[in-house]
Protein backbone atom coordinates (compact mmCIF):
# COMPACT_ATOMS: atom_id res chain seq x y z
CA UNK A 1 0.00 0.00 0.00
CA UNK A 2 1.20 3.51 -0.79
CA UNK A 3 2.40 5.66 2.10
CA UNK A 4 -0.01 8.56 1.50
CA UNK A 5 -3.10 6.70 0.32
CA UNK A 6 -6.70 7.75 0.81
CA UNK A 7 -10.08 7.12 -0.72
CA UNK A 8 -10.46 10.68 -1.99
CA UNK A 9 -7.77 13.28 -2.69
CA UNK A 10 -9.14 16.84 -2.93
CA UNK A 11 -6.77 19.43 -4.38
CA UNK A 12 -7.95 22.87 -3.29
CA UNK A 13 -9.38 24.35 -0.10
CA UNK A 14 -11.95 26.89 -1.32
CA UNK A 15 -15.73 26.64 -1.36
CA UNK A 16 -15.73 23.74 -3.85
CA UNK A 17 -13.15 21.61 -2.02
CA UNK A 18 -14.48 22.29 1.47
CA UNK A 19 -18.13 21.67 0.61
CA UNK A 20 -17.19 18.45 -1.19
CA UNK A 21 -15.23 17.24 1.84
CA UNK A 22 -18.20 17.97 4.07
CA UNK A 23 -20.62 16.23 1.73
CA UNK A 24 -18.42 13.12 1.75
CA UNK A 25 -17.70 13.19 5.49
CA UNK A 26 -20.80 11.21 6.39
CA UNK A 27 -19.34 8.17 4.63
CA UNK A 28 -16.65 5.83 5.85
CA UNK A 29 -14.09 7.38 3.52
CA UNK A 30 -10.59 8.61 4.19
CA UNK A 31 -10.15 12.04 2.65
CA UNK A 32 -6.96 14.02 2.08
CA UNK A 33 -7.32 17.72 1.30
CA UNK A 34 -4.32 19.58 -0.10
CA UNK A 35 -4.09 23.38 0.10
CA UNK A 36 -1.12 25.07 -1.51
CA UNK A 37 -1.11 27.84 1.09
CA UNK A 38 -3.08 28.30 4.29
CA UNK A 39 -6.51 26.69 4.04
CA UNK A 40 -9.15 28.89 2.35
CA UNK A 41 -6.54 31.45 1.24
CA UNK A 42 -8.00 31.36 -2.25
CA UNK A 43 -10.51 33.23 -4.38
CA UNK A 44 -13.53 31.98 -2.41
CA UNK A 45 -12.36 33.88 0.66
CA UNK A 46 -12.37 37.17 -1.26
CA UNK A 47 -15.77 36.83 -2.92
CA UNK A 48 -17.75 39.89 -1.86
CA UNK A 49 -21.11 39.99 -3.59
CA UNK A 50 -22.98 36.85 -2.62
CA UNK A 51 -24.73 33.77 -3.99
CA UNK A 52 -27.54 33.92 -6.53
CA UNK A 53 -30.64 31.90 -5.63
CA UNK A 54 -34.41 32.13 -6.08
CA UNK A 55 -35.52 32.84 -2.52
CA UNK A 56 -38.19 35.50 -2.97
CA UNK A 57 -41.84 34.88 -3.81
CA UNK A 58 -41.65 37.47 -6.60
CA UNK A 59 -38.80 35.59 -8.25
CA UNK A 60 -38.79 32.25 -10.07
CA UNK A 61 -36.45 29.66 -11.57
CA UNK A 62 -37.41 30.59 -15.13
CA UNK A 63 -36.23 34.17 -14.61
CA UNK A 64 -32.90 33.10 -13.06
CA UNK A 65 -32.39 30.61 -15.90
CA UNK A 66 -33.16 33.26 -18.52
CA UNK A 67 -30.82 35.80 -16.91
CA UNK A 68 -28.02 33.22 -16.89
CA UNK A 69 -28.56 32.41 -20.57
CA UNK A 70 -28.65 36.08 -21.55
CA UNK A 71 -25.41 36.81 -19.70
CA UNK A 72 -23.83 33.70 -21.22
CA UNK A 73 -24.46 35.05 -24.72
CA UNK A 74 -26.15 31.93 -26.06
CA UNK A 75 -23.41 29.49 -25.05
CA UNK A 76 -24.78 28.20 -21.73
CA UNK A 77 -25.94 24.57 -21.63
CA UNK A 78 -29.61 24.19 -20.75
CA UNK A 79 -29.06 21.17 -18.52
CA UNK A 80 -26.26 22.86 -16.58
CA UNK A 81 -28.19 26.07 -16.01
CA UNK A 82 -31.32 24.25 -14.90
CA UNK A 83 -29.42 21.90 -12.57
CA UNK A 84 -27.56 24.69 -10.82
CA UNK A 85 -30.42 27.20 -10.62
CA UNK A 86 -32.92 24.66 -9.30
CA UNK A 87 -30.34 23.37 -6.82
CA UNK A 88 -29.67 26.83 -5.40
CA UNK A 89 -32.28 27.03 -2.61
CA UNK A 90 -31.23 23.68 -1.17
CA UNK A 91 -27.58 24.75 -1.29
CA UNK A 92 -28.36 27.97 0.57
CA UNK A 93 -30.37 26.11 3.22
CA UNK A 94 -27.45 23.69 3.64
CA UNK A 95 -25.11 26.62 4.29
CA UNK A 96 -27.54 28.12 6.79
CA UNK A 97 -27.75 24.77 8.57
CA UNK A 98 -23.95 24.78 8.75
CA UNK A 99 -24.05 28.15 10.49
CA UNK A 100 -23.36 30.63 7.68
CA UNK A 101 -24.72 33.98 8.87
CA UNK A 102 -26.25 35.75 5.91
CA UNK A 103 -27.37 39.36 6.26
CA UNK A 104 -30.93 39.80 7.46
CA UNK A 105 -33.43 42.45 6.42
CA UNK A 106 -32.79 45.56 8.50
CA UNK A 107 -34.52 45.37 11.85
CA UNK A 108 -35.03 41.62 11.74
CA UNK A 109 -33.39 39.09 14.03
CA UNK A 110 -32.51 35.49 13.31
CA UNK A 111 -35.54 33.27 13.84
CA UNK A 112 -34.71 29.91 12.27
CA UNK A 113 -36.63 29.02 9.14
CA UNK A 114 -38.71 32.20 9.38
CA UNK A 115 -35.70 34.49 9.12
CA UNK A 116 -35.98 37.08 6.39
CA UNK A 117 -32.70 37.52 4.56
CA UNK A 118 -31.69 40.63 2.68
CA UNK A 119 -31.42 40.04 -1.06
CA UNK A 120 -29.48 42.41 -3.28
CA UNK A 121 -29.46 42.78 -7.05
CA UNK A 122 -26.41 42.64 -9.29
CA UNK A 123 -25.68 43.24 -12.94
CA UNK A 124 -27.59 41.02 -15.36
CA UNK A 125 -30.20 39.94 -12.77
CA UNK A 126 -33.86 40.79 -13.31
CA UNK A 127 -34.70 40.36 -9.61
CA UNK A 128 -33.16 40.78 -6.20
CA UNK A 129 -31.88 37.26 -5.62
CA UNK A 130 -28.33 37.59 -4.29
CA UNK A 131 -28.12 36.45 -0.68
CA UNK A 132 -25.02 37.75 1.05
CA UNK A 133 -23.13 38.29 4.28
CA UNK A 134 -22.77 42.07 4.00
CA UNK A 135 -19.87 42.56 1.57
CA UNK A 136 -17.79 39.57 2.70
CA UNK A 137 -19.86 36.56 1.67
CA UNK A 138 -16.90 34.47 0.58
CA UNK A 139 -15.12 34.94 3.89
CA UNK A 140 -18.23 33.98 5.87
CA UNK A 141 -18.87 30.87 3.76
CA UNK A 142 -15.24 29.74 3.57
CA UNK A 143 -14.41 30.21 7.24
CA UNK A 144 -17.62 28.50 8.36
CA UNK A 145 -16.99 25.49 6.13
CA UNK A 146 -13.36 25.43 7.24
CA UNK A 147 -14.38 25.09 10.90
CA UNK A 148 -16.55 22.09 10.08
CA UNK A 149 -13.94 20.38 7.91
CA UNK A 150 -11.18 20.83 10.51
CA UNK A 151 -13.39 19.00 13.01
CA UNK A 152 -13.82 15.92 10.80
CA UNK A 153 -11.83 12.88 12.01
CA UNK A 154 -11.72 11.27 8.55
CA UNK A 155 -10.27 14.32 6.77
CA UNK A 156 -6.53 14.98 6.73
CA UNK A 157 -5.76 18.62 5.86
CA UNK A 158 -2.31 19.31 4.49
CA UNK A 159 -1.61 23.00 4.05
CA UNK A 160 1.35 24.41 2.12
CA UNK A 161 1.27 21.50 -0.33
CA UNK A 162 1.17 22.52 -3.99
CA UNK A 163 0.24 19.84 -6.50
CA UNK A 164 2.69 19.34 -9.38
CA UNK A 165 1.18 16.71 -11.65
CA UNK A 166 -1.45 14.00 -11.71
CA UNK A 167 -0.41 10.35 -11.71
CA UNK A 168 -2.29 8.50 -14.44
CA UNK A 169 -2.35 4.98 -15.82
CA UNK A 170 -0.50 6.23 -18.89
CA UNK A 171 2.50 6.96 -16.69
CA UNK A 172 2.54 3.52 -15.07
CA UNK A 173 3.97 0.47 -16.77
CA UNK A 174 1.52 -2.35 -17.30
CA UNK A 175 -1.51 -0.12 -16.78
CA UNK A 176 -3.70 0.27 -19.85
CA UNK A 177 -6.72 1.86 -18.22
CA UNK A 178 -7.54 5.52 -18.67
CA UNK A 179 -7.54 6.44 -15.03
CA UNK A 180 -6.13 8.82 -12.42
CA UNK A 181 -4.42 7.28 -9.38
CA UNK A 182 -3.19 10.31 -7.47
CA UNK A 183 -0.81 13.24 -7.65
CA UNK A 184 2.65 14.51 -6.81
CA UNK A 185 2.78 17.56 -4.53
CA UNK A 186 5.56 19.74 -3.17
CA UNK A 187 5.62 20.26 0.59
CA UNK A 188 6.60 23.93 0.60
CA UNK A 189 7.97 23.72 4.14
CA UNK A 190 10.13 20.61 3.83
CA UNK A 191 10.90 21.33 0.13
CA UNK A 192 10.25 17.62 -0.58
CA UNK A 193 7.95 16.19 -3.23
CA UNK A 194 5.45 13.71 -1.83
CA UNK A 195 3.34 11.06 -3.59
CA UNK A 196 -0.40 10.91 -2.90
CA UNK A 197 -2.48 7.93 -4.02
CA UNK A 198 -6.28 7.92 -4.07
CA UNK A 199 -9.23 6.00 -5.45
CA UNK A 200 -10.71 9.31 -6.65
CA UNK A 201 -9.05 12.67 -7.24
CA UNK A 202 -10.86 16.01 -7.29
CA UNK A 203 -9.43 19.21 -8.76
CA UNK A 204 -10.96 22.13 -6.85
CA UNK A 205 -8.04 24.45 -7.39
CA UNK A 206 -9.74 27.55 -8.79
CA UNK A 207 -9.17 29.77 -11.79
CA UNK A 208 -6.25 31.39 -13.57
CA UNK A 209 -6.68 35.17 -13.42
CA UNK A 210 -3.12 35.57 -12.14
CA UNK A 211 -2.07 35.15 -15.76
CA UNK A 212 -2.93 38.85 -16.12
CA UNK A 213 -1.07 41.88 -14.84
CA UNK A 214 -4.13 43.32 -13.11
CA UNK A 215 -6.47 40.97 -11.27
CA UNK A 216 -8.89 40.97 -8.37
CA UNK A 217 -7.77 37.46 -7.41
CA UNK A 218 -5.20 36.40 -4.80
CA UNK A 219 -1.79 35.01 -5.76
CA UNK A 220 -3.16 31.45 -5.59
CA UNK A 221 -5.21 31.85 -8.80
CA UNK A 222 -2.67 30.22 -11.14
CA UNK A 223 -4.73 27.62 -13.02
CA UNK A 224 -2.97 24.64 -11.44
CA UNK A 225 -5.82 22.16 -11.90
CA UNK A 226 -6.46 23.17 -15.50
CA UNK A 227 -2.80 22.79 -16.44
CA UNK A 228 -2.44 19.43 -14.65
CA UNK A 229 -5.59 18.05 -16.27
CA UNK A 230 -4.40 19.17 -19.73
CA UNK A 231 -1.02 17.50 -19.24
CA UNK A 232 -2.83 14.34 -18.05
CA UNK A 233 -4.84 14.15 -21.29
CA UNK A 234 -8.13 15.91 -20.50
CA UNK A 235 -9.88 18.30 -22.82
CA UNK A 236 -10.12 22.01 -22.04
CA UNK A 237 -12.96 24.27 -23.19
CA UNK A 238 -13.80 27.96 -23.65
CA UNK A 239 -10.64 29.46 -22.15
CA UNK A 240 -11.05 32.60 -24.27
CA UNK A 241 -13.83 33.75 -21.97
CA UNK A 242 -11.93 35.58 -19.24
CA UNK A 243 -14.19 37.77 -17.16
CA UNK A 244 -12.81 41.17 -16.27
CA UNK A 245 -14.52 42.63 -13.24
CA UNK A 246 -15.47 46.22 -14.11
CA UNK A 247 -14.61 47.82 -10.79
CA UNK A 248 -11.26 47.25 -9.13
CA UNK A 249 -9.99 50.10 -6.94
CA UNK A 250 -7.40 52.11 -8.85
CA UNK A 251 -4.41 52.91 -6.68
CA UNK A 252 -0.72 51.97 -7.10
CA UNK A 253 -0.75 50.05 -3.81
CA UNK A 254 -4.32 48.70 -3.85
CA UNK A 255 -3.39 45.23 -5.06
CA UNK A 256 -6.49 43.39 -6.27
CA UNK A 257 -8.96 45.52 -4.30
CA UNK A 258 -12.30 44.50 -5.75
CA UNK A 259 -15.32 46.76 -5.33
CA UNK A 260 -18.34 44.49 -5.42
CA UNK A 261 -20.94 44.65 -8.14
CA UNK A 262 -23.45 44.95 -5.31
CA UNK A 263 -22.37 48.60 -4.93
CA UNK A 264 -23.87 49.26 -8.36
CA UNK A 265 -26.77 47.02 -7.44
CA UNK A 266 -27.57 49.36 -4.56
CA UNK A 267 -27.41 52.51 -6.67
CA UNK A 268 -23.72 53.12 -7.41
CA UNK A 269 -23.11 55.12 -10.60
CA UNK A 270 -20.17 55.09 -12.97
CA UNK A 271 -18.82 58.52 -13.93
CA UNK A 272 -16.08 60.04 -16.05
CA UNK A 273 -13.50 62.27 -14.34
CA UNK A 274 -15.72 65.30 -15.12
CA UNK A 275 -18.63 63.69 -13.25
CA UNK A 276 -20.60 62.70 -16.36
CA UNK A 277 -22.38 59.34 -16.41
CA UNK A 278 -21.70 57.15 -19.45
CA UNK A 279 -23.17 53.66 -19.02
CA UNK A 280 -26.61 54.72 -20.32
CA UNK A 281 -24.94 55.32 -23.71
CA UNK A 282 -23.64 51.74 -23.81
CA UNK A 283 -26.54 49.61 -22.59
CA UNK A 284 -30.19 49.97 -21.65
CA UNK A 285 -29.49 48.52 -18.18
CA UNK A 286 -26.75 51.12 -17.64
CA UNK A 287 -24.72 50.27 -14.51
CA UNK A 288 -26.64 46.99 -14.11
CA UNK A 289 -25.63 45.62 -17.50
CA UNK A 290 -23.73 42.29 -17.57
CA UNK A 291 -20.10 42.48 -16.54
CA UNK A 292 -18.58 42.10 -19.99
CA UNK A 293 -20.52 45.08 -21.29
CA UNK A 294 -19.65 47.27 -18.30
CA UNK A 295 -15.96 46.31 -18.42
CA UNK A 296 -15.78 46.96 -22.17
CA UNK A 297 -17.57 50.30 -21.77
CA UNK A 298 -15.10 51.41 -19.10
CA UNK A 299 -12.18 50.28 -21.25
CA UNK A 300 -13.60 52.23 -24.20
CA UNK A 301 -14.16 55.43 -22.22
CA UNK A 302 -10.70 55.26 -20.65
CA UNK A 303 -9.01 54.87 -24.05
CA UNK A 304 -11.23 57.44 -25.73
CA UNK A 305 -10.58 60.10 -23.11
CA UNK A 306 -7.06 59.10 -22.15
CA UNK A 307 -8.18 58.54 -18.55
CA UNK A 308 -6.29 56.44 -16.02
CA UNK A 309 -9.61 55.35 -14.51
CA UNK A 310 -13.30 56.08 -14.26
CA UNK A 311 -15.13 56.65 -10.98
CA UNK A 312 -17.73 54.73 -9.00
CA UNK A 313 -20.05 56.96 -7.00
CA UNK A 314 -22.46 55.89 -4.27
CA UNK A 315 -22.03 59.06 -2.20
CA UNK A 316 -25.67 60.04 -2.90
CA UNK A 317 -26.84 57.24 -0.60
CA UNK A 318 -26.99 57.79 3.16
CA UNK A 319 -23.68 57.30 4.90
CA UNK A 320 -25.25 54.82 7.33
CA UNK A 321 -26.63 52.76 4.44
CA UNK A 322 -23.25 52.55 2.71
CA UNK A 323 -21.38 51.62 5.89
CA UNK A 324 -24.01 49.04 6.85
CA UNK A 325 -24.02 47.32 3.46
CA UNK A 326 -20.36 47.72 2.49
CA UNK A 327 -18.29 48.03 5.67
CA UNK A 328 -15.27 46.13 4.40
CA UNK A 329 -15.18 47.91 1.05
CA UNK A 330 -15.48 51.29 2.75
CA UNK A 331 -12.71 50.39 5.18
CA UNK A 332 -10.44 49.22 2.37
CA UNK A 333 -11.05 52.40 0.35
CA UNK A 334 -10.23 54.39 3.46
CA UNK A 335 -6.82 52.75 3.67
CA UNK A 336 -5.93 54.42 0.39
CA UNK A 337 -7.42 57.82 1.20
CA UNK A 338 -10.86 57.44 -0.38
CA UNK A 339 -14.16 57.98 1.43
CA UNK A 340 -16.72 55.71 -0.26
CA UNK A 341 -19.56 57.45 1.60
CA UNK A 342 -18.64 60.99 0.50
CA UNK A 343 -16.88 60.90 -2.88
CA UNK A 344 -16.51 58.93 -6.11
CA UNK A 345 -13.65 56.41 -6.00
CA UNK A 346 -11.41 55.58 -8.99
CA UNK A 347 -11.94 52.15 -10.57
CA UNK A 348 -10.58 50.11 -13.49
CA UNK A 349 -11.40 46.65 -14.88
CA UNK A 350 -9.25 43.68 -13.78
CA UNK A 351 -9.12 39.96 -14.60
CA UNK A 352 -11.56 38.26 -12.28
CA UNK A 353 -12.94 34.87 -13.35
CA UNK A 354 -12.11 32.06 -15.78
CA UNK A 355 -15.35 30.90 -17.40
CA UNK A 356 -13.71 28.03 -19.27
CA UNK A 357 -11.71 25.16 -17.85
CA UNK A 358 -11.57 21.39 -17.64
CA UNK A 359 -14.45 19.89 -19.59
CA UNK A 360 -16.78 18.05 -17.19
CA UNK A 361 -20.29 16.73 -16.96
CA UNK A 362 -22.75 17.85 -14.29
CA UNK A 363 -21.26 15.46 -11.73
CA UNK A 364 -17.83 16.97 -12.10
CA UNK A 365 -16.49 13.98 -14.07
CA UNK A 366 -13.68 14.62 -16.54
CA UNK A 367 -12.39 12.61 -19.50
CA UNK A 368 -10.16 10.66 -17.12
CA UNK A 369 -11.72 7.99 -14.92
CA UNK A 370 -11.80 8.78 -11.22
CA UNK A 371 -10.72 12.38 -11.89
CA UNK A 372 -13.22 15.11 -11.05
CA UNK A 373 -13.11 18.89 -11.37
CA UNK A 374 -15.35 21.23 -9.39
CA UNK A 375 -15.66 25.01 -9.24
CA UNK A 376 -13.74 27.55 -11.30
CA UNK A 377 -11.27 24.97 -12.60
CA UNK A 378 -14.09 23.21 -14.46
CA UNK A 379 -16.25 24.00 -17.47
CA UNK A 380 -19.74 22.58 -16.92
CA UNK A 381 -21.56 24.76 -19.45
CA UNK A 382 -23.19 26.93 -16.76
CA UNK A 383 -21.42 30.20 -17.55
CA UNK A 384 -21.26 30.04 -21.33
CA UNK A 385 -19.48 33.08 -22.75
CA UNK A 386 -19.91 35.21 -19.63
CA UNK A 387 -20.68 34.33 -16.02
CA UNK A 388 -23.76 35.91 -14.47
CA UNK A 389 -22.85 37.65 -11.23
CA UNK A 390 -22.90 35.47 -8.08
CA UNK A 391 -23.41 32.21 -9.97
CA UNK A 392 -19.85 31.08 -9.19
CA UNK A 393 -20.08 30.14 -5.50
CA UNK A 394 -23.44 28.63 -6.36
CA UNK A 395 -21.86 26.34 -8.97
CA UNK A 396 -19.24 25.24 -6.43
CA UNK A 397 -21.93 24.18 -3.98
CA UNK A 398 -24.32 22.44 -6.38
CA UNK A 399 -21.76 20.56 -8.47
CA UNK A 400 -19.84 19.54 -5.33
CA UNK A 401 -23.05 17.91 -4.12
CA UNK A 402 -23.43 16.02 -7.40
CA UNK A 403 -19.76 15.01 -7.42
CA UNK A 404 -19.99 13.75 -3.84
CA UNK A 405 -22.97 11.56 -4.76
CA UNK A 406 -21.11 10.12 -7.74
CA UNK A 407 -17.89 9.49 -5.81
CA UNK A 408 -19.85 7.88 -3.01
CA UNK A 409 -21.59 5.51 -5.42
CA UNK A 410 -18.40 4.52 -7.23
CA UNK A 411 -16.31 4.01 -4.12
CA UNK A 412 -18.86 1.69 -2.55
CA UNK A 413 -17.32 -1.00 -4.71
CA UNK A 414 -15.63 -3.58 -2.51
CA UNK A 415 -12.18 -3.52 -4.10
CA UNK A 416 -10.28 -0.93 -2.10
CA UNK A 417 -6.86 -2.25 -3.07
CA UNK A 418 -7.05 -1.46 -6.76
CA UNK A 419 -4.39 1.26 -6.62
CA UNK A 420 -0.96 0.05 -7.79
CA UNK A 421 2.22 1.03 -6.01
CA UNK A 422 3.00 4.51 -7.27
CA UNK A 423 6.59 5.54 -8.01
CA UNK A 424 8.22 8.18 -5.87
CA UNK A 425 9.21 11.50 -7.38
CA UNK A 426 12.61 11.21 -9.08
CA UNK A 427 14.88 14.22 -8.68
CA UNK A 428 18.17 12.32 -8.95
CA UNK A 429 19.11 14.11 -12.18
CA UNK A 430 18.34 17.70 -11.12
CA UNK A 431 20.14 20.34 -9.08
CA UNK A 432 19.22 23.44 -7.12
CA UNK A 433 18.36 26.40 -9.39
CA UNK A 434 21.17 28.86 -9.97
CA UNK A 435 19.12 31.71 -11.43
CA UNK A 436 15.94 32.16 -9.41
CA UNK A 437 15.49 35.62 -10.90
CA UNK A 438 14.60 33.97 -14.23
CA UNK A 439 11.33 32.71 -12.77
CA UNK A 440 10.19 36.12 -11.54
CA UNK A 441 11.20 37.84 -14.79
CA UNK A 442 9.32 35.27 -16.89
CA UNK A 443 6.29 35.60 -14.65
CA UNK A 444 6.26 39.39 -15.06
CA UNK A 445 6.75 39.21 -18.82
CA UNK A 446 3.89 36.76 -19.30
CA UNK A 447 1.41 38.74 -17.22
CA UNK A 448 2.23 41.91 -19.15
CA UNK A 449 1.83 40.46 -22.65
CA UNK A 450 -1.37 38.68 -21.60
CA UNK A 451 -2.75 42.02 -20.41
CA UNK A 452 -1.63 43.88 -23.54
CA UNK A 453 -2.55 41.29 -26.17
CA UNK A 454 -5.21 38.99 -24.68
CA UNK A 455 -7.22 41.51 -22.68
CA UNK A 456 -10.67 43.04 -22.90
CA UNK A 457 -10.38 43.98 -26.60
CA UNK A 458 -8.43 41.66 -28.93
CA UNK A 459 -7.22 41.34 -32.51
CA UNK A 460 -5.65 38.44 -34.39
CA UNK A 461 -2.41 40.40 -34.64
CA UNK A 462 -2.25 40.88 -30.87
CA UNK A 463 -3.10 37.24 -30.27
CA UNK A 464 -0.41 36.05 -32.69
CA UNK A 465 2.12 38.18 -30.86
CA UNK A 466 1.04 36.63 -27.58
CA UNK A 467 1.29 33.13 -29.09
CA UNK A 468 4.86 33.75 -30.22
CA UNK A 469 5.84 35.11 -26.81
CA UNK A 470 4.28 32.27 -24.84
CA UNK A 471 5.90 29.62 -27.05
CA UNK A 472 9.34 31.09 -26.35
CA UNK A 473 8.50 31.28 -22.68
CA UNK A 474 7.34 27.67 -22.65
CA UNK A 475 10.68 26.53 -24.07
CA UNK A 476 12.56 28.35 -21.31
CA UNK A 477 10.29 26.95 -18.60
CA UNK A 478 10.59 23.38 -19.90
CA UNK A 479 14.37 23.65 -19.90
CA UNK A 480 14.39 25.14 -16.43
CA UNK A 481 11.88 22.59 -15.11
CA UNK A 482 13.90 19.70 -16.50
CA UNK A 483 17.20 20.71 -14.94
CA UNK A 484 16.38 22.10 -11.52
CA UNK A 485 14.50 21.07 -8.43
CA UNK A 486 10.93 22.28 -8.45
CA UNK A 487 9.88 25.21 -6.32
CA UNK A 488 6.51 26.75 -5.52
CA UNK A 489 7.12 29.66 -7.91
CA UNK A 490 8.34 27.43 -10.73
CA UNK A 491 5.31 25.14 -10.45
CA UNK A 492 2.94 28.12 -10.66
CA UNK A 493 4.85 29.69 -13.56
CA UNK A 494 4.74 26.41 -15.47
CA UNK A 495 0.99 26.14 -14.92
CA UNK A 496 0.29 29.77 -15.79
CA UNK A 497 2.24 29.49 -19.03
CA UNK A 498 0.15 26.44 -19.96
CA UNK A 499 -3.08 28.25 -19.14
CA UNK A 500 -1.96 31.33 -21.06
CA UNK A 501 -1.23 29.20 -24.11
CA UNK A 502 -4.63 27.51 -23.89
CA UNK A 503 -6.35 30.89 -23.56
CA UNK A 504 -4.56 32.26 -26.61
CA UNK A 505 -5.34 29.19 -28.73
CA UNK A 506 -9.02 29.33 -27.80
CA UNK A 507 -9.15 33.05 -28.59
CA UNK A 508 -7.52 32.55 -32.00
CA UNK A 509 -9.96 29.75 -32.79
CA UNK A 510 -13.09 31.85 -32.18
CA UNK A 511 -13.76 33.97 -35.28
CA UNK A 512 -16.52 36.09 -33.79
CA UNK A 513 -17.21 38.36 -30.83
CA UNK A 514 -19.30 36.72 -28.14
CA UNK A 515 -19.66 37.51 -24.47
CA UNK A 516 -16.27 38.10 -22.89
CA UNK A 517 -14.37 37.52 -26.13
CA UNK A 518 -14.42 40.74 -28.15
CA UNK A 519 -12.21 41.04 -31.22
CA UNK A 520 -11.98 44.01 -33.59
CA UNK A 521 -11.34 41.63 -36.49
CA UNK A 522 -14.67 39.81 -36.01
CA UNK A 523 -17.01 42.25 -34.22
CA UNK A 524 -20.21 40.39 -35.13
CA UNK A 525 -21.72 37.44 -33.25
CA UNK A 526 -22.50 34.35 -35.28
CA UNK A 527 -26.03 32.97 -35.33
CA UNK A 528 -24.85 29.55 -34.17
CA UNK A 529 -23.09 29.28 -30.82
CA UNK A 530 -20.43 26.59 -30.39
CA UNK A 531 -17.87 25.73 -27.75
CA UNK A 532 -14.14 26.00 -28.26
CA UNK A 533 -12.75 22.62 -27.20
CA UNK A 534 -9.03 21.90 -27.21
CA UNK A 535 -7.85 18.28 -27.27
CA UNK A 536 -4.32 17.42 -26.06
CA UNK A 537 -2.03 15.14 -28.04
CA UNK A 538 -2.23 12.59 -25.23
CA UNK A 539 -6.03 12.75 -25.05
CA UNK A 540 -7.10 9.76 -23.00
CA UNK A 541 -10.03 9.06 -25.29
CA UNK A 542 -11.13 5.91 -23.50
CA UNK A 543 -13.52 7.61 -21.10
CA UNK A 544 -15.21 10.52 -22.84
CA UNK A 545 -17.75 12.46 -20.84
CA UNK A 546 -20.59 10.88 -22.82
CA UNK A 547 -19.55 7.53 -21.35
CA UNK A 548 -19.42 9.05 -17.86
CA UNK A 549 -22.97 10.26 -18.30
CA UNK A 550 -23.98 6.73 -19.23
CA UNK A 551 -22.47 5.48 -15.97
CA UNK A 552 -19.59 3.56 -17.54
CA UNK A 553 -16.48 3.08 -15.43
Amino acid sequence: MNKNQSDVLIIGGGAAGLSLALRLSQDDLNITLLSKTELTEGSSLYAQGGIAAVLDDDDNFAAHIEDTHIAGAGLCKDAAVTKVVEGAPAAINWLIDKGVKFTLVEGREYDGEDSEYHLTREGGHSHRRVIHAKDATGREVATTLEQHVRALPNVTILENHIAIDLITAQKLKGQNKSRCYGAYALNSQSKKVETFAARAVVLASGGASKAYLYTTNPDTSTGDGMAMAWRAGCRIANMEFVQFHPTCLYHPYAKGSLISEAVRGEGGLLRLPNGERFMDKHHEQAELAPRDIVARAIDYEMKKGGHDSVFLDISHRDKEFVLDHFPNIAENCGKYGYDLTAEPVPVVPAAHYTCGGILTDLRGRTDLKRLYAVGESSCTGLHGANRLASNSLLECLVIATEAADDIRARLRKKNKDDIPQLPSWDESQVSDPDERIVVSHNWDEMRRFMWDYVGIVRTDKRLERARNRVELLQDEIIEYYGNFRVSHDLIELRNLATVAQLTIECALTRKESRGLHYTLDYPETRDFASDTILTPNNFVGHAPISDWAAGKD
